[in-house]
């Protein structure tokens, strides 16, 4: 088997990364998003990219990083509302976005990491979100055709993973990270602690080895915080 582990994050998407290309980013907000991976593909100077994550991060953090340098030319996501550079570059025409209800969004990936290159739901019938898109009746209901997504690239972050490729996920990490790592022809992985074969328990695993193309160690993550509230302590 070849060795899946590499030493940093920019060796790790060492060849994968060209311009025009269609990349899948893990995480939900701040949470679970791959960090080191993001900086990486910023520093590589790689443009007019199509991405496709739930959200795109907040200025400065996350996929903010490549708002920043230009290099994403659209956005295939659910939610954007906390990034003001992403909202500038949307109004001044530099970026298209395509957006998707939160649901459809995730089981477009999932089906595109299973293989199913279409399907029909209910949600957003009747709204903007349908507008160019097959509609059809099944049992006195309407529904819109909805197209699988499959990437040339996913980067995803796990709390846990061996060298193998086996990955674990914490919390609100699971929300998109399980379903992109499926859904490229190419998995880059991000782990926060990584270990031998053998040393994770097989009924955790959340994602199998055979989907993970690559891993890198990525001990020292930030558990960055998208809004802060607090209150006085009594």
């Amino acid at each position: 088997m070849a060795n899946k582990v590499y030493p940093d994050a920019t060796a790790a998407l060492d060849g994968l990364l060209s311009d025009g290309m269609m990349l899948m980013s893990g995480g939900f907000g701040l949470c679970g998003i791959p960090e080191a991976l993001i900086e990486a593909v910023a520093k590589s100077g790689v443009k007019d990219l199509t991405v496709v994550s739930n959200n795109a991060g907040v200025d400065g953090i996350g996929l903010g990083v490549m708002l920043e340098t230009r290099q994403i030319k659209k956005m295939v996501s659910s939610y954007v509302g906390e990034n003001k550079l992403f909202a500038k570059q949307f109004l001044d025409g530099d970026l298209t976005v395509e957006f998707n209800p939160q649901g459809t969004l995730a089981e477009r990936i999932r089906a595109g990491g299973a293989g199913i290159p279409a399907f029909y739901t209910k949600t957003g019938f009747g709204t903007t979100v349908a507008e160019g898109k097959e509609v059809r009746e099944f049992d006195g209901e309407h529904y819109v055709m909805e197209r699988g997504l499959f990437a040339d690239v996913s980067i995803v972050h796990a709390w846990k993973g061996d060298t193998e490729g086996n990955l674990i996920y914490r919390k609100t990490a699971r929300n998109f990270n399980p379903m992109m790592a499926t859904a490229a022809e190419v998995t880059v992985a991000e782990v926060e602690h990584l270990v031998e074969p053998g040393e994770l328990e097989p009924d955790q695993i959340m994602t199998p080895g055979i989907f993970v193309d690559r891993i890198i160690h990525f001990a020292n993550a930030s558990k960055h915080i998208e809004q802060r509230t607090t209150r006085p302590r009594p």
